[in-house]
C-alpha cells in the first residue's frame, strides 16, 4: 500500500511529461525556428535586391541606362520562357 502513492505521482509526472513534449516543446522549436527563418528572409531579400542593382549599374555604365534596362529585360524574358515551358500542365484544368 506505500507503493500506490509513489506509482500515482510518477504516473501523472509521466503524463504531464508526455503533454509537455507534444504541446509546450513542438511550439518552442516552432517559435525558435520562426524567429531565426524571419531575419535570415529578410536578409536574403535584401541581398537579392542590392545583388540586382549591383548588376544593373554594372550594366548601365558601358550601355546607357536604356541598355541595361533591355539586357535585363531579355534575360528575365528568357528565363521566363524557360519556367514556362517546364510548367505542368494539367489535362483536367
Amino acid at each position: 500500500m506505500d507503493e500506490l502513492p509513489r506509482r500515482l505521482a510518477e504516473l501523472l509526472e509521466a503524463i504531464a511529461t508526455r503533454i509537455r513534449a507534444m504541446t509546450v516543446d513542438r511550439v518552442a522549436k516552432t517559435v525558435t525556428i520562426a524567429s531565426l527563418a524571419i531575419p535570415l528572409l529578410v536578409f536574403a531579400l535584401l541581398a537579392i535586391v542590392l545583388l540586382f542593382l549591383t548588376i544593373f549599374r554594372a550594366l548601365a555604365i558601358p550601355l546607357t541606362s536604356a541598355g541595361a534596362y533591355a539586357v535585363l529585360a531579355g534575360l528575365f524574358g528568357i528565363g521566363g520562357a524557360l519556367v514556362w515551358r517546364k510548367r505542368s500542365i494539367d489535362p483536367e484544368v
